[in-house]
């Protein structure tokens, strides 16, 4: 069993490649912040969890087709996405920026989108 989790280095993204490492599954986290990546993949295998990484910004779309090439090249394939980075607003809705809402959607809607269509390819 193959998932990626998106957004796998900390929270709930992190518990997703933890439980589904304990049955078994080899897993490729990605977020941007290789440090944090670093860290998740060293608790993973600490668990006896074999988990690999790959640095990615879920909201750029050269990112993400570089991130489903990798993917595909080190699993084959992949039985389980699990799309789990998202954006949050700063600010309530009726005063955040219109603007600033661009990276929420290229995040949680665009990225999600881009990457499931690349990885069903």
């Amino acid at each position: 069993m193959f998932p990626r989790p998106t957004g796998g280095s900390r929270g709930l993204s992190l518990q997703f490649a933890e439980s589904l490492g304990e049955l078994g599954a080899r897993v490729v986290l990605s977020a941007r912040e290789i440090g944090e990546l670093q860290e998740a993949q060293a608790h993973l295998n600490s668990l006896g969890i074999e988990a690999d990484f790959i640095g990615a910004d879920g909201a750029v779309k050269i990112d993400i087709h570089r991130l489903a090439n990798e993917t595909l090249a080190r699993l084959g394939h992949v039985d389980i996405l699990v799309s789990n980075a998202g954006s949050v607003w700063s600010a309530p809705a009726e005063d955040h920026p219109f603007d600033a809402s661009d990276k929420v959607m290229d995040l949680s809607i665009r990225g999600l989108f881009l990457l499931t269509q690349q990885i069903g390819k």
